[in-house]
């Protein structure tokens, strides 16, 4: 069983940054894709982010694309997301999520481990 714990949320200005951590317990961390999902308020959850375990290799929203870096230290099993630019649009409730495999990355329903959730406000 995976536990995942995510922190750094908060509120920020527009054009302002903040890095979320997510911190695993639980299985073998570098075996797992990691991926960050936001819920905006009043509506449904998104992809924001993933990355693979051990190659490293990472997609992105386009919403998100080059404004949003995820990185991950398999040494301290944490998966961060550092976010640039902030945009009032860029505000929810951020999550991480974890699972095996390679396929449907994108998709929230394919992640079985979930944070509770951060939540990011963005003012203008």
């Amino acid at each position: 069983q995976v536990q995942l714990v995510e922190s750094g949320g908060g509120s920020v200005q527009a054009g302002g940054s903040l890095r979320l951590s997510c911190a695993a317990s639980g299985g073998t961390f570098s075996m797992y894709t990691m991926g960050w999902f936001r819920q905006p308020p009043g509506k449904e959850r998104e992809f924001v982010a993933y990355i693979r375990g051990t190659s490293g290799i990472a997609d992105y929203a386009d919403s998100v694309k080059g404004r949003f870096t995820i990185s991950r230290d398999n040494a301290r099993n944490t998966v961060y997301l550092q976010m640039n630019s902030l945009k009032p649009e860029d505000t929810g409730v951020y999550s991480c999520a974890s699972r095996q495999g390679y396929i449907n990355l994108r998709t929230s329903g394919a992640y079985p481990y979930w944070g509770q959730g951060t939540q990011v406000t963005v003012s203008s």
